[in-house]
């Protein structure tokens, strides 16, 4: 998010006597098949394109709002190439779809007062999210936001007269927090000018006097805000001379009386936990303290009674229900070994609905009744006709890398997928998360679920050094010049794997996105006499290139993140361990994956990889979709990408 398992060997049935690359010269024939441009890449069966079909057919559901009378959940979900808005009436009902655009629809919430849904679109994979307001009554969306600008975190004011929202409507380097009435969007008005890096809204107070908002430096550093609607003084909260993480992307509500606000923080230590702030005091008290796990997301109910937060405790999910009376919270107990998230309470405060997405279980969107605890399943995902008892269930385990905590050596957490037919060795693929500051957790991927059951690789998901979830210390010991240190865990794993009964150190490689595509062109110059191939999807191959030539707005904030290019030190360290300039050592076959439109890690930083390490004789396949952007959204391209993928595994892996 299988069938019996089939042996790669039956399902690819390679053409590869098609081989693209052309003969003496090196030079290698560019293709171009509508969307699609490909270089180095042999023809693929009709067999091995349908098995690929099937895994990108899995679908998910996620939830988003629900009705004003409490009966309905608006969720979305993809019925044909793209993911779009449903209603659901009832537990495990039909689906009412309510958007039919090409392109994907999301962020959406119903309007508090009316029959309308605010929701966001781009197009092309672009990120220049606009805002839109569906009438259900007429079928028609109108756009609220001017075309060329990036607009998201869309807050509907408690009346639903007015939406707030972020915006770079002003300039293209920023994000101010700006407020629109829906009736008359042109005359919105900029509530908060971004004085470098970015702004954002959070929630509206209870009398829609104020908005909670934060300002966003890096990923340790953020900083919360109430600003008065009509004059537009603000007013900090939290202590301004410690550099402190407060809340999630979104995660903040003002407390039923407006006196306070609610907060997720790392302010008292290494974790995010949930603390309230008086508004006349400045006061911080931590109310989840004795919870050493940081809070992942959270919710409060329109009666302002309770208030509902999700812990991420080694990568899983625990939920807990706290009165905003007695601030004493408990747990709902044991609803997943997975990862819950969209906590949502009813109109009537009666209801908590929650996305639900483990190992073996895509995404799909349930409910618990807070009286009762009873839990009802709202919609049922279908599989793409395989057998979900073949899915693969995720092992947490650590191990060691190469430094040191308090005498012992520092481990680094993983999940192991195994697949169920036993090999006596099987091959291995490390998948790597992108962010850096992101976290592999216990969620269903189709991509790793078609590689255990259809290559027969052991995949492992390891959180090196900078990931999320693990503490602050640990989320800043990749830094800057600490990098490379990040790539040495992946040496370590290395390491491990050669200890494991079951897998083939002879046959590992490294699989990524984003970030994750930067580890991967980062391991293989580190690592290629132990690795097989590495598949780099949409990475980062030079971070001097790269931050000169991301969207503007991301520029400064992923500065804090890398360094900053234009101090002499950082640069000379930036071009002296980018993978772009150790082409000579990467001596293993790779795979690139690019979206045209991506606004974060542009396509040249995969061009010039592809350009360069092919130019030293070493196979190179290469994949670049028009109409996608940080990602591949759209199903067609990620039928494509799957099988392609499993090609490129079953040739040299």
């Amino acid at each position: 998010m299988k069938k019996s398992p089939i042996h790669i060997a039956t399902l690819f049935a390679l053409c590869f006597q098609s081989q693209i690359v052309a003969a003496q010269d090196g030079v290698v024939d560019r293709k171009v098949e509508g969307n699609r441009t490909t270089e180095g890449i042999p023809a693929l069966s009709g067999d091995t394109l349908t098995r690929a079909q099937q895994y990108s057919s899995i679908r998910s559901a996620q939830n988003y709002a629900w009705s004003n009378d409490s009966k309905s959940i608006l969720i979305g979900t993809r019925f044909a190439e793209t993911q779009q808005l449903h209603i659901v009436s009832e537990p495990l009902g039909s689906r009412q779809q309510v958007t039919f655009f090409e392109e994907p629809v999301g962020g959406a919430d119903f309007s508090p007062t009316g029959n309308s849904i605010l929701f966001g679109r781009d197009k092309g994979g672009d990120e220049n999210y606009q805002a839109f307001l569906l009438d259900l009554d007429s079928g028609r969306s109108r756009q609220l936001t001017p075309e060329g600008s990036r607009n998201s975190a869309l807050l509907w004011s408690p009346d639903g007269r007015q939406i707030a929202y972020m915006s770079n409507r002003e300039d293209k380097t920023r994000f101010d927090v700006w407020t629109s009435p829906t009736n008359d969007p042109d005359r919105a008005k900029k509530l908060v000018t971004g004085t470098g890096f970015y702004w954002l809204p959070i929630a509206w107070s209870p009398d829609q006097g104020k908005l909670l908002i934060k300002q966003v430096v890096s990923a340790v550093d953020s900083r919360p805000f109430v600003v008065d609607i009509n004059s537009g003084q603000l007013q900090r909260l939290g202590d301004p001379t410690r550099k402190t993480s407060w809340g999630g992307f979104g995660d903040g509500f003002f407390s039923p009386d407006g006196k306070g606000v609610y907060l997720p923080s790392n302010l008292d230590g290494e974790f995010t936990q949930l603390h309230y702030i008086d508004l006349d005091t400045g006061e911080a008290e931590n109310l989840s303290a004795d919870i050493p796990w940081s809070v992942s997301d959270m919710a409060l109910a329109p009666n302002g009674k309770t208030l509902a937060f999700a812990t991420n405790e080694d990568g899983v999910s625990k939920v807990y229900l706290m009165s905003t009376r007695t601030q004493k919270y408990q747990s709902l107990g044991e609803l997943s070994d997975g990862v819950i998230y969209n906590l949502d309470f009813s109109p009537d405060s009666k209801q908590l609905a929650y996305t639900l997405n483990s190992a073996t279980s895509s995404a799909d969107v349930y409910s618990i009744h807070l009286g009762s605890r009873g839990i009802q399943r709202w919609t049922m995902s279908e599989i793409g006709g395989l057998n979900a008892s073949n899915f693969v269930g995720a092992e947490l385990i650590h191990y060691p890398t190469f430094d040191k905590v308090e005498g012992r050596p520092r481990e680094i957490p993983a999940f192991v997928y195994r697949p169920k037919e036993k090999q006596a060795r099987h091959p291995v693929m490390i998948s790597i998360h992108g962010g850096p500051e992101g976290q592999s957790r216990p969620t269903f991927s189709s991509r790793v679920q078609y590689l255990a059951a259809e290559t027969g690789a052991i995949v492992i998901t390891p959180n090196v050094r900078g990931s999320r979830g693990y503490g602050k210390d640990y989320l800043n010991l990749d830094n800057g010049l600490l990098r490379e240190d990040s790539v040495r865990d992946i040496g370590a794993l290395l390491d491990w794997i050669e200890t494991q009964e079951d897998m083939d150190a002879s046959r590992v490689g490294v699989i990524g996105g984003s970030y994750g595509g930067y580890m991967v062109l980062a391991s293989l110059a580190h690592y290629s006499e132990r690795l097989a191939l590495g598949v780099n999807l949409f990475g980062v191959s030079n971070f001097v290139t790269f931050l000169e030539n991301t969207s503007d707005y991301r520029r400064d904030h992923r500065r804090q993140e890398y360094g900053d290019e234009r101090v002499t030190e950082i640069r000379d360290y930036l071009n002296k361990t980018a993978p772009m300039n150790n082409t000579a050592k990467i001596k293993k076959p790779l795979f690139v994956l690019q979206g045209a439109n991506d606004p974060r890690v542009p396509a040249s930083e995969s061009e010039q990889i592809v350009s360069k390490v092919r130019a030293n004789g070493t196979e190179v396949w290469y994949v670049l979709f028009d109409d996608e952007g940080h990602g591949f959204r759209k199903k067609p391209n990620q039928d494509y990408t799957n099988a392609t993928l499993g090609a490129f595994l079953q040739r040299f892996l």
